[in-house]
């Protein structure tokens, strides 16, 4: 079997290149594709080709998808969680200096100065001084997620000699394993606010970060304070963040999302959404996206879904896999194996995962699947999908 592959923004060649050319096709306009791969493009608004089996974002985060639209039809998102960590911390702590030390309004200035070699000496000298800035040892930062890029940051501003807050309620195990013990974790944003003279925010944007940093919060920090974003831009709420600058109530803020409000003020640096423009970003996220499709589409493994579980079940040789996309309800296994027995086919191996509302089934069976077989598990109340590889 051929799979065709859409790509609906420009993928690194060196991802693309994992997808054997025997096995797969790939082009921006493939038509019936059973899968799609994208970066920035939006899907909101977009129909759902009804070929389509799996969806990858070449980066993190994936509200350019209508996750809910793709779940209903039982298809995974994928994304590449940390494909991109290292280009978006080395950034962020770019961040920091051009904040800490003017950078940025001190270029500009000494970009605008003419006259001869004399007249130049002298003008530096007399405005230098409005562009005093601070060191980062023995300065706190703040880290708002402690996600891939998250805990890499926190990490590297240890490393400065920076004191470092960290605040993630939903930390996983293997992150705190590699954060430094160094990071003081915190109970709650407004308790690291109150305390921290930079603050960064790692968080996906969400119905609940929408909004995450305002007015109540940006009251909460001290008036020589930083505020930086490289997550997303409506996690900050730019009118209180501008509202906040000219009563001098916040020192600066440094993100990667221009608007014409933010653009307007010296004390703000925007830069053009670069967090992960990297030569190096690119390829890895290409490369870890068309990885997860390969794993789902040849074997009907799922890895760094945003919304069905992570499913690995070893497979023997000999056998047929059945892949179920299906509702978290009761019954739903014993009514996959209730169809199975009515066809006389037996059962080589079984996994069954849970994700909230979503659950995904992977069934080996000996010899062959029936292709009735597999039509009447589609018809179960509840499933959402069912495909034979």
């Amino acid at each position: 079997m051929v799979f065709r592959i859409r790509t609906l923004n420009a993928i690194s060649a060196a991802g693309l290149s994992h997808l054997p050319r025997e096995d797969y096709t790939v082009a921006s306009d493939i038509e019936a594709p059973d899968a799609l791969i994208l970066r920035s493009a939006s899907l909101h608004g977009v129909p759902i080709p009804p070929s389509v089996l799996a969806v990858a974002r070449a980066g993190a985060g994936t509200n350019n998808i209508p996750i809910a639209d793709y779940s209903a039809r039982g298809i995974p998102v994928f994304n590449t969680p940390g494909a991109n960590a290292n280009a978006v911390k080395e950034l962020v702590v770019a961040a920091l200096f051009l904040a800490a030390r003017n950078i940025v309004p001190a270029a500009a200035f000494a970009h605008r100065l003419d006259g001869d070699a004399a007249s130049m000496d002298k003008a530096v000298e007399a405005g230098k001084k409005a562009f005093v800035g601070f060191e980062l040892p023995g300065r706190t930062l703040g880290v708002i997620g402690l996600g891939a890029v998250g805990l890499e940051v926190a990490n590297a501003a240890v490393a400065l000699g920076m004191k470092v807050l960290g605040y993630d309620p939903a930390l996983t195990v293997d992150h705190a394993w590699r954060l430094s013990p160094k990071v003081e974790r915190v109970l709650s944003i407004d308790a690291m606010l109150k305390r921290a003279d930079m603050v960064s925010v790692h968080v996906p944007l969400t119905d609940a970060t929408t909004g995450l940093i305002g007015a109540d919060q940006l009251a909460l920090m001290r008036k020589s304070a930083v505020l930086i974003n490289f997550a997303r831009g409506p996690i900050i709420d730019q009118d209180a963040v501008v509202a906040a600058i000219e009563s001098g109530r916040l020192r600066g803020y440094v993100c990667d999302f221009p608007t014409p409000q933010l653009n307007k003020h010296e004390h703000v640096v925007t830069l053009p959404h670069l967090g992960a423009s990297t030569n190096e970003a690119e390829e890895n996220c290409a490369r870890m996206a068309v990885d997860q499709l390969r794993g789902f589409l040849e074997q009907g493994t799922i890895a760094n879904s945003v919304n069905f579980p992570d499913a690995d079940l070893e497979r023997r040789p000999g056998t047929a896999r059945i892949c179920i996309a299906n509702a978290n309800v009761p019954n739903m296994v014993g009514q996959i194996s209730g169809q199975l027995g009515k066809h006389g086919v037996n059962i080589a191996g079984l996994l069954n995962r849970s994700r909230g509302d979503l659950a995904y089934t992977l069934v080996d069976v000996d010899g062959e699947a029936p292709a009735d077989l597999v039509r009447q598990i589609s018809q179960v109340e509840g499933v959402l999908s069912a495909r034979v590889i």
